[in-house]
């Protein structure tokens, strides 16, 4: 099965869990995984609909990895879906991602425990992220659940080093 692994990390230059773990992956030199930096390529958020497009008609498994914004995604990353998953393409008679699968990677500098019902922000990440699973099933992607590595503002090294191993053998055949 061959991935696409769309990256949409502001600063990623800067990042220190996003770059680990896209390192980690890049080291197994998996020829089923491809990664874009999509900031790098769009600085000035203008995305080629075309080649965005047939990047993910060219791979099984799409996904979305991006820090926890706001409760949210990165700007660019809503500029993308606006662009890219259009009707006639994606839905409203389009088929183009049928039989894929999406699935979220997402990073959040708060620890996990802030994100429930009964916890500071009163919201589960579930909750917080189902616009994407609602995306998904409009444009018949299958759902799958998300990879979350979170705390990153206070993770350690050895932390770190088991997430980015986690996250590496998940897109490992």
């Amino acid at each position: 099965m061959s991935t696409g692994i769309l990256l949409f990390h502001p600063n990623y230059a800067a990042s220190k869990v996003n770059r680990r773990l896209i390192d980690e992956l890049e080291s197994r030199h998996l020829g089923n995984v491809t990664v874009r930096d999509e900031y790098a390529l769009y600085p000035d958020f203008k995305v080629d609909r075309a080649a965005e497009q047939a990047f993910v008609e060219s791979v099984d498994h799409l996904v979305l990895e991006f820090p926890f914004y706001w409760y949210s995604a990165p700007g660019l990353l809503q500029q993308w879906k606006d662009t890219v998953l259009t009707p006639g393409w994606a839905y409203a008679g389009g088929t183009a991602l049928d039989g894929k699968t999406l699935q979220l990677v997402v990073t959040t500098g708060s620890p996990a425990s802030r994100y429930q019902t009964d916890g500071e922000y009163k919201h589960t990440m579930k909750e917080l992220l189902s616009p994407f699973e609602l995306t998904a099933f409009r444009v018949d992607l299958t759902w799958r659940e998300p990879i979350l590595v979170q705390n990153t503002s206070a993770i350690t090294e050895d932390e770190l080093d088991a997430a980015a191993k986690s996250y590496a053998e998940a897109f490992t055949d």
